[in-house]
């Protein structure tokens, strides 16, 4: 007899790229995805927030992922987008990444968790690894990338 899956056993996560790196979103925070638009900068604020922009009326803060892990600054492409993200405590926000490249729904046994070492920030923005046929993908905490020290 086969074994039902609930549907709590799966989520579905957007998977983009940041330089070389896959890394996964969870689809339930994901608002939109938008073409890289004319960014207002905004006097005074962290370097990884990137400025504003207006989408159908709504100013949203836009921050960097690469600048805010540390990684080389944002170069521009075709590719870019920006991921509207809609958190609970904190209200509407979007990031930048490089690309968008597909969804992929994974089973709670192909997510490991990871051991955080606080040595290692870039971890700190991490919830687990996913396991799928391409092969790893980094699934970010939002909380941790969005939040911490804002």
């Amino acid at each position: 007899m086969e074994e039902l899956k609930t549907v709590s056993d799966v989520t579905q996560f957007i998977v983009i790229k940041l330089g070389e790196e896959q890394y996964g979103i969870d689809i339930k925070y994901i608002d939109n995805i938008v073409r890289m638009q004319h960014i207002t900068r905004v006097p005074k604020v962290d370097a990884y927030i990137k400025g504003v922009i207006n989408l159908r009326g709504e100013v949203i803060p836009v921050m960097s992922i690469r600048i805010k892990m540390g990684l080389e600054p944002d170069v521009e492409t075709k590719s870019s987008r920006i991921i509207i993200l809609k958190m609970e405590q904190q209200g509407t926000i979007g990031v930048i990444v490089d690309e968008v490249k597909e969804v992929v729904t994974l089973e709670s046994d192909q997510i490991e968790k990871i051991a955080y070492d606080s040595k290692d920030d870039r971890d700190s923005f991490l919830c687990g690894i996913g396991k799928c046929d391409d092969g790893l993908i980094s699934l970010l905490d939002l909380n941790a990338v969005v939040f911490e020290g804002v």
